[in-house]
């Protein structure tokens, strides 16, 4: 044993006499102790890479020895050895372990083929909650995604008229709430800071919109949500409605931003004969009528729609009367193109095209109660564009549709069938590209036509 405690010595621990004097008096587990001391310091010696913790090591005490034994009436109790201090391991790099090297107690598949598939769990959970501010769907039938917006006085009445049909996807914008329609719910309406009214100044009412068209946009985004198509509307003659161009970059970023695939169109109001006679309500129908020239727009003649009126409605539910009978007849071409025939069908993309085409469009109605007369295809033609609330159009079109809506007698009558052929070549000879389609229904009042020309 002496031997070999002189060979574990080092230059931080040596023998004293002390030492030799007490070896022989410690307990075997004392001595055992002190070889252990000895043979860490050894180690942690020989490692340069735990300088640290070999100072730790110097500076840790040594167990003192008992001083005197104990009484022979009490026997000293053997003294347990310190615990050996645990092995310093040299420091690991991180290594790159795979995840997927546990074992599951329960199957013994490998976790890495669970991970293969967690993307499930991210798709599998419910839906983001719909949020309060979203306007609901649309409850009127439509073959396109579409929504409504309307500024200004004249513009708010007019879109509220599509409200009323069940297309609820409606904004009214307004920079007064003096000309908010009555009945319209709060959801539907965002009022403009800036000016209460613009008082038929333009110049104000393009100021006060491109200030806030980051407000209307984000209005159209959080209430109205994803469409395609987005129909404005604005009268001519006001300040904020003829304005309505300022917002048209705003629109297009909205329709971009939620995917919309299809474009913004126009449909504003031509002041009448009476009113055209202000200079400054011609200066703003001038200024809007030039502002939307290049994009598809529906022009609206209110002359026209007096004198088509006069005489069967009142004063006071005139324009309303106007509005409410416009917004039916848009509506009929946006339900009857989504709708199936089994003579012919004009289709959604149809309904694309013409709305897509840039320029003006003129759409109009009218019902033929004698379908045996020979020259019945002129009269639907003449018919719809006498019958339009739009001004007559000029020039050759670019598209062109006409809709035919027949009693079952009349599809099954030769001579009825031969007569729609030749209404479909009135419109068909003054467009470059021409869409028909013929529905079933009953009951009806005779022979219905719509047609809608576009591309002016």
């Amino acid at each position: 044993m002496p031997s070999t405690v002189t060979g574990m010595k080092s230059q931080f621990y040596t023998d004293t006499q002390e030492d030799k004097e007490s070896m022989s008096k410690d307990s075997f587990y004392d001595q055992a102790a002190k070889e252990t001391l000895r043979a860490a310091a050894a180690r942690i010696q020989s490692n340069p890479q735990k300088q640290e913790v070999q100072q730790v090591q110097e500076e840790a005490p040594v167990p003192q020895q008992p001083q005197a034994a104990a009484p022979p009436s009490q026997p000293a109790e053997p003294v347990a050895p310190p615990p050996a201090p645990a092995p310093v391991e040299p420091e690991l790099q991180p290594a790159s372990v795979p995840v997927a090297q546990d074992v599951s107690a329960a199957g013994g598949d490998s976790l890495g083929e669970f991970d293969d598939f967690d993307f499930v769990d991210a798709y599998d959970g419910d839906p983001v909650a719909h949020d309060e501010q979203m306007l609901p769907e649309n409850r009127a039938p439509s073959a396109i995604s579409c929504a409504f917006l309307g500024v200004g006085g004249g513009g708010g009445k007019l879109a509220k008229a599509f409200l009323d049909l069940g297309y609820t996807k409606t904004l009214l914008v307004n920079t007064t709430v003096k000309d908010q329609p009555e009945g319209v719910p709060s959801e539907h309406f965002l009022l403009l800071p800036g000016a209460d009214g613009v008082g038929k100044d333009i110049s104000l009412g393009k100021k006060v919109l491109g200030e806030n068209s980051a407000s209307v946009e984000d209005a159209l985004r959080t209430r109205i949500g994803k469409v395609d198509w987005l129909f404005v509307m604005a009268g001519g003659g006001g300040g904020t409605g003829s304005a309505c161009g300022a917002l048209h970059l705003s629109l297009e970023r909205y329709l971009k931003s939620v995917g919309g695939t299809g474009k913004v169109v126009y449909i504003i109001t031509k002041p009448s004969s009476q009113e055209l006679l202000n200079p400054t309500i011609a200066t703003n129908y001038e200024s809007l009528s030039s502002d939307v020239a290049l994009q598809p727009h529906i022009l609206i003649d209110n002359e026209k729609q007096l004198q088509l009126l006069r005489g069967k409605v009142g004063m006071l539910g005139m324009y309303p009367t106007a509005n409410k009978n416009f917004a039916k007849l848009v509506m009929q071409v946006l339900k009857l193109a989504s709708e199936n025939s089994p003579i012919q069908s004009f289709d959604s993309k149809d309904l694309e095209r013409v709305l897509g085409t840039s320029g003006r469009m003129v759409i109009g109605s009218t019902v033929a109660r004698d379908v045996s007369k020979q020259d019945i295809g002129a009269m639907l033609y003449q018919g719809c564009l006498k019958s339009s609330p739009c001004p007559s159009p000029g020039g050759k079109a670019s598209t062109g549709v006409m809709l035919l809506v027949v009693t079952p007698e009349m599809a099954s009558d030769p001579s009825v069938s031969k007569k729609l052929e030749a209404a479909f070549s009135y419109v068909g000879g003054r467009t470059d590209t021409l869409f028909s389609g013929v529905y079933v229904k009953q009951p009806l009042p005779g022979l219905i036509a719509i047609s809608v020309i576009g591309g002016f």
